[in-house]
């Protein structure tokens, strides 16, 4: 992070640069299944690597960003079982070649990273690798993969507009440039019809094989379980072990990729897919950790990374959902950084959460304050008030619950970053 430039600037060069002096390793990996979105790319990602550990193949996993240790961008895969984060001298060897091969150049910090994560996956061997992108796609340095499996979208909704345009269908085309002429591509569930629109109007135009989320495959819920369809047929399936009805569209979505890009999906598989699968810092709840006892008894406490209007929206529909079943009252601990829009994020909980308290976060100069966060909030309709940590937060909920009979829900989110920081002063970080 001191030797390289953390912002972003859009362009291939550089990459393309670095990977011939490697000798352009992201030519020489297994079958790349490449995944773009605002949202859901993790979980589609999480769904992926257990639908194909379950059949026993090894899988090299790439994300960003971490949340708490960099390795944690990297699984590498093991044949017949689960795959395991980087070793860290590992890690640290791939990227001093990389240094090397970059001799000094001018590069940003996510390029070095996923020229490491090229490197790495080349030369280790596994059966398939699942790559993310960083941000939008048709510039995303990820995007040097000339033939991938599949290519898969995610939803689209608005963030880094500032980059990748402020109308859905600018930012769907920028997406859509992970689209390779004549590959398959499967289009997951869309909220805006321009966004699909312009993503099934590129796939036509480069002749790609392509699905559609709600015309040719679909999932939903019925009598407390998971029905996955698509033109092969229907699967009975368990509701997928991540919370969310958002999370169904995205459980299907990888068994269609999957379908796309040449694997078999059997029942079993996709069997003990839903009922594994796990993906840290996404509606993850807090059983254990050193925060507990700072937040009230009995409270029920939930961390996601989520950051624009399109993840609070799917959030709040989470916690509503959890409110049907047990009714409690729900607290927000929030903090997020400057580049996104928090009024959209929080118009998602009006009616829902009964108080925000916004909180700064550690690791970056890009935190908005938690004042001006607090007011967002307030505009939205929500009662919010500014504290200088999460565990000031947990205490001043401990404090108004006090001698309450029923016990609160909290989520603590609006940021990675901020889950990041949880997750280390909690004691549990990925693995």
């Amino acid at each position: 992070m001191s030797l390289h430039p953390k912002g972003f600037d859009m362009t291939l060069g550089r990459m393309r640069r670095l990977l011939d002096v490697l000798g352009n390793p992201q030519d020489k990996l297994p079958p790349v299944i490449h995944v773009a979105g605002t949202n859901g790319k993790g979980s589609f990602t999480a769904f992926t690597r257990a639908l194909l550990e379950q059949a026993g193949l090894a899988v090299h996993v790439h994300t960003s960003p971490h949340l708490v240790n960099w390795h944690e961008r990297y699984r590498i895969g093991v044949k017949g079982g689960r795959g395991a984060l980087v070793d860290d001298l590992v890690l640290a060897d791939a990227l001093r070649r990389v240094a090397k091969a970059n001799d000094g150049q001018a590069i940003t910090v996510f390029e070095i990273l996923t020229a490491a994560a090229f490197l790495l996956f080349s030369e280790i061997p596994a059966d398939v690798v699942i790559m993310e992108v960083g941000m939008g796609g048709r510039l995303d340095c990820t995007n040097v993969i000339d033939k991938p499996a599949v290519s898969v979208i995610m939803p689209i909704s608005f963030d880094h507009q500032a980059y990748l345009g402020d109308r859905v269908e600018l930012i769907a085309a920028e997406k859509a440039g992970i689209m390779k002429k004549g590959c398959p591509v499967v289009i997951g569930h869309q909220e805006f019809e321009a966004a699909r629109d312009t993503l099934v109007d590129t796939a036509e135009r480069l002749h790609c094989p392509h699905v559609v989320f709600g015309q040719d495959f679909l999932a939903f819920e019925e009598h407390g379980r998971l029905v996955y369809q698509d033109e092969s047929g229907l699967m009975d399936l368990p509701l997928p072990k991540l919370p969310g009805r958002h999370q169904y569209a995205n459980a299907a979505a990888a068994i269609r990729a999957l379908r796309a890009a040449g694997f078999t999906v059997t029942q079993a598989m996709a069997d003990a897919a839903m009922t594994s699968v796990e993906w840290a810092g996404r509606l993850q709840k807090l059983t254990e950790g050193a925060l507990i006892s700072h937040a009230p008894i009995n409270a029920e406490i939930w961390v996601d990374g989520g950051h624009n209007p399109g993840a609070g929206e799917v959030i709040a529909e989470a916690m509503a959902g959890f409110e049907e079943r047990q009714s409690r009252p729900l607290y927000l601990i929030i903090g997020m950084l400057n580049t996104k829009e928090p009024h959209g994020y929080f118009k998602a909980f009006e009616g829902l959460a009964v108080h925000v308290f916004t909180v700064p976060i550690r690791g970056t100069d890009a935190a908005l304050d938690p004042v001006a966060l607090a007011a967002a909030a307030y505009d939205e309709g929500i009662p919010a008030t500014p504290v200088s940590s999460v565990t000031d937060a947990l205490e001043a909920i401990r404090a108004t619950m006090e001698g309450s009979a029923e016990p609160a829900r909290i989520l603590i989110g609006g940021s990675l970053y901020l889950v990041g920081n949880v997750l280390a002063d909690n004691g549990t970080p990925p693995a």
